[in-house]
């Protein structure tokens, strides 16, 4: 019997899937090349091969998942309202959080920092909310500084996703608690001419 294949697409995606549920689930010095090895059934020499080593096999996780939000995002219409097209991105972001939680996890849980002040490159998940802030802040209905605004609402989003996925609401309360808190901080920046009609909306445009 001949040596198996250490370089074929079927290992390689076995060796990102397991990397991606380890990067999520166990210590970080437990993902020793020996162990994504083991735990894709194939050899070291695989990840190597494949990767050029641990680093690269990490960064090809990194890569798609970032490339999964984008893709996710980058869908949402956008609309002649900037508001709805605001919660609309994060219900995406929300979704793509909880229908790829390992993948979101490795994101935001150290292989990927998020760095406000840091460059925003062409295909770069925040981009689309950048964008929508622009004109929202452009169109009178936010006021502030765009950063500032996009931390603000990450930050929101964030601690309601990882919350979500760490169980700590049950579903009901998830779905009330998602569209409330997100308009809440929409209504937090939004110029006074618009902070009257956003106070009373508690459910999704």
């Amino acid at each position: 019997m001949g040596r198996p294949k250490t370089n074929d697409a079927a290992v390689k995606e076995r060796l990102v899937a397991c990397a991606t549920e380890m990067l999520a689930t166990v210590p970080q010095e437990s993902v020793t090349v020996r162990a994504l090895a083991a735990a894709a059934g194939t050899s070291t020499a695989a990840v190597y091969t494949l990767f050029g080593g641990k680093d690269g096999l990490v960064g090809e996780v990194r890569d798609r998942a970032v490339a999964g939000l984008f893709q996710d995002v980058s869908a949402v219409a956008t609309s002649d309202d900037a508001l709805a097209d605001l919660y609309a991105l994060a219900a995406a972001y929300r979704r793509w959080g909880t229908e790829h939680r390992h993948l979101y996890t490795v994101l935001f849980g150290g292989v990927q920092s998020f760095d406000p002040s840091g460059a925003v490159g062409t295909r770069d998940p925040v981009r689309p909310l950048l964008a929508a802030i622009d004109r929202a802040v452009a169109d009178s209905v936010l006021a502030g500084e765009a950063t500032m605004i996009a931390v603000s609402l990450w930050v929101t989003l964030h601690g309601l996703v990882t919350l979500e996925l760490a169980g700590a609401f049950d579903a009901a309360t998830a779905e009330t608690a998602f569209p409330s808190t997100i308009h809440a901080a929409l209504r937090g920046w939004a110029t006074p001419a618009v902070f009257r009609s956003l106070r009373h909306t508690d459910s999704a445009p």
